[in-house]
């Protein structure tokens, strides 16, 4: 469960982020990131590296703010930071001892969903399932 409930809460955000419109959806993913990028600021156990971390995650989302691959990569820096709480730091809920390293295996999901441009899930499977028209089911012209 430490691998495969991480990995479906990364498939149900980009789902859930699907029901937003483009330009909105990509906007709202770098403002969601530059808070992600925050999370750790109130007891990361990291000292000053907790403010350098949010600095340059919240740069590359502000850039993300007009890119997706700046959101992407925004969100592959978390999960490096992610990794450095679970092994060297505090986790990012401090109640659950592996959540950074849940955190760290969601996040690349998220990731390669804005690598890829942030598409739409349900458009891809609205697209996937719809019928090819042929000749006798086009509308006439």
């Amino acid at each position: 469960m430490t691998y495969l409930s991480p990995i479906l809460v990364g498939v149900l955000y980009a789902l859930a982020m699907s029901l937003i419109r483009e330009p909105h959806r990509r906007r709202f993913n770098a403002i969601m990131v530059a808070g992600a990028g925050a999370a750790y600021l109130s007891g990361g156990g990291l000292g000053g590296w907790e403010f350098l971390a949010t600095a340059v995650i919240t740069y590359v989302a502000y850039r993300g703010l007009e890119s997706w691959t700046f959101i992407g990569v925004a969100w592959l820096l978390h999960t490096a930071w992610d990794l450095v709480h679970h092994f060297k730091g505090n986790p990012i809920v401090p109640f659950s001892h592996d959540s950074s390293l849940a955190c760290a295996v969601c996040d690349p999901v998220i990731a390669l969903w804005c690598l890829r441009g942030g598409p739409s899930l349900i458009g891809l499977v609205r697209g996937r399932t719809a019928r090819p028209r042929t000749a006798e089911h086009a509308p006439p012209s």
